[in-house]
């Protein structure tokens, strides 16, 4: 049985990497509050899955650049300064979104532009995050530490988003938002107790743009990390109807904030239960293989939760796909973090974390655009579908990746 649970050595082993992990923990639990304060305030405001989107999708342009300047400069500079750094401005941040949400006369335009702020924060701060993990850990450690990562993540996308539906719906959204800014003053405080994360590598001396684009000459080099890139982008934009949440929780299930609450935790709480059973993952051979399964999987648990209006179905559904959503999460980390040299590493990670969290945003604007032209169910449905024929798609044009496997 100890083989099926999470190994949790490299957090007895690492004081840096438990510092890592607890201040993951605390910042996102409150980042979840705000996952869900952001689009319920805007639907509020608007009563419009189609500018839930949008300002999903205004947050894009932000958190690319943000990745992308992360990666460069974490290749070039001190990682935990950088980590710092982000941590306080994202406090800030929060404070703004706080202090808006707490005027009579909320300014839709101020919170979009403060999301947007947030967005290249956290796209900055991420891959320095994890292009540090395996400078923390030996890499025979990689798979247990992305899966404690997993744990952490989920824990956050669990309870944060419960916990903002009581908030929203007992003190408002002002609580959220200073709940948010507090928990990046712990992580400021806990990355500061870290060591420093000095670059190495030749690209340490070169040009931000120029070295930004070394990164993308070497994914354009590297069939494995295109792979890794395209299978997820593709689940991320067809298979996660973030945007129509508010409208099926209050359109299709008649429900309120803590519904909403419900639907966002979902995902999060299937994705739990599995990142603490992901012992059983450094076993596998065939990742490419198995990484195609679950994410078509994952396409089919969509579908289903467009197809039949039962909260408990619904909720079910997320929870499969956040299951899924692990085992692929890891296995794709463990993948491109073994295929990459050192030099490019925090390069390569914001490239990916470019791909993790601007997929969604992509996939929010794709959902309210097909909701807007037709329904919320259809979107869902067509969103699921199209999530299958990608993966199959994929396979066509990089066979090589469902035939990898560790020797």
């Amino acid at each position: 049985m100890a083989k099926l649970f999470v190994d949790v050595s490299p957090l007895r082993r690492n004081r840096d990497f438990r510092l890592l992990f607890s201040g993951q923990v605390i910042s996102l639990l409150g980042s979840n509050l705000t996952v869900v304060a952001i689009p319920f305030q805007v639907y509020s405001q608007t009563h419009s899955s189609l500018w839930v989107g949008l300002a999903s999708l205004i947050q894009l342009p932000f958190l690319i650049t943000g990745a992308l300047l992360g990666g460069a400069m974490g290749d070039r500079l001190d990682k935990r300064r950088l980590m710092m750094t982000s941590a306080v401005l994202l406090g800030l941040s929060s404070t703004g979104l706080a202090l808006n949400a707490g005027l009579h006369d909320r300014h839709l335009v101020f919170l979009l532009l403060l999301a947007a702020f947030s967005a290249g924060l956290a796209g900055f701060s991420s891959p320095l995050r994890t292009a540090a993990i395996p400078k923390l850990v030996q890499p025979e450690e990689l798979v247990a530490s992305y899966s404690l990562n997993q744990v952490a993540v989920n824990s956050a996308v669990v309870v944060g988003p419960a916990l903002a539906g009581v908030l929203i719906a007992s003190i408002g959204l002002f609580s959220c938002y200073a709940v948010d800014a507090i928990t990046f003053a712990f992580l400021s405080v806990l990355t500061a107790f870290m060591a420093p994360l000095p670059p190495t590598g030749k690209h340490s001396g070169t040009r931000m743009l120029g070295a930004i684009g070394d990164g993308f000459a070497y994914v354009r080099s590297h069939a494995i990390v295109q792979a890794v890139y395209l299978v997820d982008l593709n689940a991320m934009v067809f298979g996660l109807p973030r945007a129509l949440f508010p409208a099926v929780a209050l359109t299709l299930y008649h429900g309120g904030p803590r519904t909403l609450g419900m639907l966002y935790a979902a995902p999060g709480a299937g994705a739990l239960f599995m990142a603490i059973v992901t012992g059983w993952i450094a076993r596998v051979r065939r990742q490419g293989r198995l990484v195609s399964i679950v994410v078509i999987t994952w396409g089919a648990a969509m579908t289903l939760f467009g197809l039949v209006h039962v909260v408990w179905v619904g909720l079910a559904s997320l929870a499969l796909a956040g299951a899924m959503d692990v085992i692929s999460t890891v296995l794709r980390i463990t993948i491109l973090q073994n295929a990459i040299t050192d030099e490019f590493r925090s390069r390569i990670s914001s490239i990916q974390m470019a791909v993790v969290t601007g997929g969604p945003r992509l996939g929010d604007f794709e959902s309210g655009v097909v909701a807007g032209i037709s329904s919320t169910e259809i979107s869902i449905v067509s969103g699921g579908i199209a999530c299958i024929l990608g993966v199959i798609a994929l396979l066509k044009w990089r066979p090589t990746f469902w035939e990898r496997k560790v020797l």
